[in-house]
């Protein structure tokens, strides 16, 4: 595993400013308080158009692309998961209590796939199935990267 360097990190800051992940969803009132309320993404700006269109944009802190070969993605899934396969694109969060956020998403109508645990890479994980069809991973770090 590579360390980032201020070098990488420039670079990249330098070609892309951001990341936006777009979610169709079929009950925008549903997942907009989901997300937002329950979860806690601040709501950066919100528009209406013509036809009930509607969109919120979210936003999530720092934004990075996870790319995982199939011997990966089974390792975590057996860690994280107890080895239930995961959907091809997961959203992970940081969070600073993963226990408490993972009661609160479910209480909200997530359903649990698997409750928090500590992982081999010291973080804290747990995993469910939001709205808009999405599976959410949360995750508490424990230390540091360079750690």
């Amino acid at each position: 595993m590579s360390k980032d360097t201020d070098e990488n990190k420039n670079t990249v800051s330098a070609t892309v400013r951001q990341l936006r992940l777009v979610i169709e969803v079929d009950d925008f009132d549903v997942a907009l308080a989901f997300y937002r309320d329950v979860l806690g993404l601040p709501e950066q700006a919100a528009f209406e158009g013509d036809g009930d269109a509607r969109v919120a944009i979210l936003h999530a802190g720092v934004a990075t692309l996870e790319l995982s070969n199939p011997a990966q993605v089974r390792m975590i899934d057996r860690i994280e998961a107890d080895g239930r396969p995961s959907a091809r694109i997961r959203i992970a969060f940081e969070v600073d209590d993963a226990a408490t956020k993972t009661a609160e998403l479910v209480d909200a109508g997530a359903e649990l796939v698997a409750a928090p645990r500590e992982t081999p890479w010291r973080s804290i994980n747990s995993r469910v199935h939001a709205p808009a069809g999405l599976e959410v991973t949360l995750f508490q770090e424990m230390g540091t990267l360079e750690e």
